[in-house]
């Protein structure tokens, strides 16, 4: 795959995920020009994310059943129709119901991934999803600061209008960009949405790529939820400003996950993951000096936000090689699974954060991330030390020894279906000797 291919489908990534988060930036503006009370603002925010989380459950498993090109195009030309409507609504109940169309929509980030696995070969498939994340990321923090700068100066219709041309522009390049692929599967349309739970209970690859991720997500999630109540308290007295900064920070994680993406194409997704998980347990210590108060607390919650950031996104990278390594005819319901359990783990997070934080403080919320990650490492270290092999290692390592085998599986003649893990070694005096298959 061309570098100008990946570019435009980091793009799309973009576009995609902003669409989520550009809304949050202009409420208030929603609300003074609607004349209604931000709280009932705030409701559009919500279904945009309701609607985006019915998409990834009732659409995104049509990937495999349907050409990725048409499919993109499809949705991307409906979001752009539903941004429309979202910028022309007269009243807020018409937001609403526009704004949870364009969240249903929107998903075309969960049909890039899959896309792009099956495009490229399996030695330069992290470096992909690297770079197609890095994109996703940029796309959620880069819609903030535009829709609000540009709601500042033409209203709050305005970011919904620009975002609905930028969503037709790019449907139009992808109908020409995007090469044919053939859909892998033929199932029924029910059948494909009761397949991601099939493929939880029969893939247990699958199934640890989704903890890691759930854990260290929750431990993300819960952190970030309680940060604007930490520096909002007596040890700061600061506002929402100085969250929106810190995040900023964040865009650190755009230029980390390639190249977390060319480590796990190199040694594998299993250390790459042992890395973030150590990295989360790191960020906790650091964020506990958070609570200190100051300027020294606060560069402690810099940094140690930056390291979680870096070390979610990075494992990301990891467990997504992982699962798109599985099986290459169902990748779209393989992602369905995978990212559902990430966000619910998530949802978790910023539930049990809150609770926490009422309970024992920031100290608390910190205690919370290590324990996460804990238990994502005690998941991870059997697998990652043990003497069996995983099944995905056993049913697609070559005998290359580096793991991964060219046309396994799928009907994509370019795709490649095995995992990019590395075959373990056993020592020996006389050196490294390949265990049998």
């Amino acid at each position: 795959m061309s570098r100008r291919m990946v570019l435009i489908l980091a793009v799309t990534c973009a576009v995609a995920v902003g669409n989520i988060y550009f809304p949050q930036a202009i409420g208030p503006l929603v609300a003074a020009g609607l004349h209604v009370s931000p709280d009932s603002a705030a409701a559009v925010v919500t279904a945009t994310q309701a609607g985006y989380t019915a998409g990834m459950v009732l659409l995104v498993p049509l990937g495999d059943r349907l050409p990725h090109r048409s499919f993109l195009v499809v949705l991307l030309t409906l979001t752009g129709l539903a941004l429309l409507a979202a910028g022309c609504a007269p009243a807020l109940p018409a937001l609403i119901s526009a704004g949870a169309l364009v969240g249903l929509t929107t998903v075309g980030a969960q049909i890039v991934g899959p896309l792009a696995a099956g495009l490229v070969a399996a030695d330069r498939r992290g470096a992909v999803i690297g770079a197609l994340l890095s994109g996703s990321t940029g796309g959620m923090l880069l819609a903030r600061t535009f829709s609000g700068t540009l709601g500042e100066w033409l209203g709050w219709r305005a970011p919904y209008l620009v975002a609905a041309v930028l969503a037709l522009l790019l449907a139009t390049v992808l109908a020409f960009a995007v090469p044919a692929t053939t859909p892998s599967s033929r199932q029924r349309y029910a059948a494909l949405l009761a397949e991601p739970l099939r493929l939880l209970r029969t893939e247990p690859d699958l199934r640890r790529s989704c903890f890691y991720q759930a854990t260290v997500f929750a431990g993300f999630s819960a952190v970030w939820t309680c940060l604007a109540l930490l520096l909002a308290g007596p040890g700061y007295g600061l506002g929402a400003q100085a969250v929106g900064l810190i995040a900023l920070v964040g865009a650190a994680t755009m230029f980390c996950t390639p190249f977390a993406g060319r480590l796990v194409d190199r040694y594998g997704p299993d250390p790459v993951n042992l890395v973030c998980m150590l990295g989360v347990l790191v960020s906790a210590v650091i964020l506990t000096f958070g609570a200190r108060g100051g300027t020294p607390g606060l560069a402690a919650l810099t940094l140690g936000t930056l390291l979680l950031d870096i070390a979610m996104q990075s494992g990301m990278v990891a467990n997504q090689v992982r699962v798109y390594a599985l099986r290459a005819d169902a990748r779209s319901r393989l992602n369905t699974a995978y990212m559902t359990c990430a966000y619910l783990g998530g949802s978790a997070g910023s539930w049990f954060g809150v609770r926490v934080w009422s309970q024992a403080g920031w100290w608390g919320v910190c205690a919370l991330v290590a324990l996460l990650a804990a238990l994502a490492l005690a998941r991870h270290l059997p697998a990652l030390y043990g003497f069996a092999e995983s099944p995905a290692r056993t049913r697609t390592a070559d005998a290359d020894g580096r793991g991964h085998q060219p046309g396994a599986g799928g009907s994509d003649p370019t795709s490649y279906g095995a995992s990019v893990t590395r075959p373990r070694h056993r020592l020996t005096r006389r050196g490294p000797v390949r265990p049998r298959l």
